[in-house]
């Protein structure tokens, strides 16, 4: 689904994803408040998401449509390179971001790499955003501590001995190739764990399950 405020970023878009394989454009809106509805309606496997947009902004709309479909994923188009607006978006549940200016010829590759369980951020950007994250943690009340207690041995129970390793190298940054290299699998074989490590999560992408992983106390950057 593409939500943009600007209609011809919309149509070049569209154009460029319906010619790949596999790639079905089903949705588009104009605002915040319509990507949400769209959302609600269609439930799209990923949202391309600008992050200005009339009335509810982008940022805001992901936070609503990660709260609502926690498995869909969000990449937000900008045309900010600034890091703080990329943090926000990875807080908000973002996968990660496209600048507009190369957004075209960009989009194909980073929707392949979302499926296949990759990251769409370049592996020194991704390190400094979960670091931060990680920072931005603060104590908790007794009740929180009891609750994110539980959850982290919840999903500590339902992974496997591999996928805890794995999870520890996405969050260090590894890609899937190195990944391979370093447990001596196979790319195929690290692919298939991350995606089983994303179900298990109940998350959307990569990112948020690195993400999701910091916030449990799992693993530290």
């Amino acid at each position: 689904m593409l939500a943009d405020d600007l209609e011809l970023i919309r149509v070049g878009i569209r154009s460029i994803l319906s010619a790949q394989p596999g790639v079905e454009v089903v949705g588009e809106a104009s605002t915040g408040e319509e990507a949400v509805e769209v959302c609600r309606r269609l439930r799209p496997d990923l949202v391309l998401m600008d992050i200005e947009m009339p009335g509810m902004d982008g940022i805001s709309a992901t936070r609503e449509i990660k709260r609502e479909l926690p498995s869909t994923v969000v990449l937000m188009l900008t045309v900010h390179d600034e890091p703080e607006y990329l943090l926000d978006a990875v807080r908000a549940g973002a996968a990660g971001y496209l600048l507009k200016e190369n957004a075209f010829q960009r989009v194909p590759g980073a929707v392949r790499r979302i499926i296949n369980g990759e990251s769409p951020l370049d592996q020194e950007l991704a390190m400094q955003l979960l670091q931060r994250i990680s920072e931005d943690q603060k104590p908790s009340a007794p009740q929180d501590d009891a609750s994110a207690r539980k959850s982290r041995e919840k999903v500590l129970g339902d992974l496997t001995g591999r996928e805890r390793e794995i999870l520890s190298l996405i969050v260090a940054g590894r890609s899937n190739q190195q990944i391979a290299e370093e447990l001596y699998l196979s790319v195929g074989t690290v692919k298939t764990h991350v995606h089983r490590i994303i179900s298990k999560l109940g998350v959307s992408d990569r990112t948020q399950a690195a993400v999701l992983a910091i916030r449990l106390g799992l693993v530290s950057p």
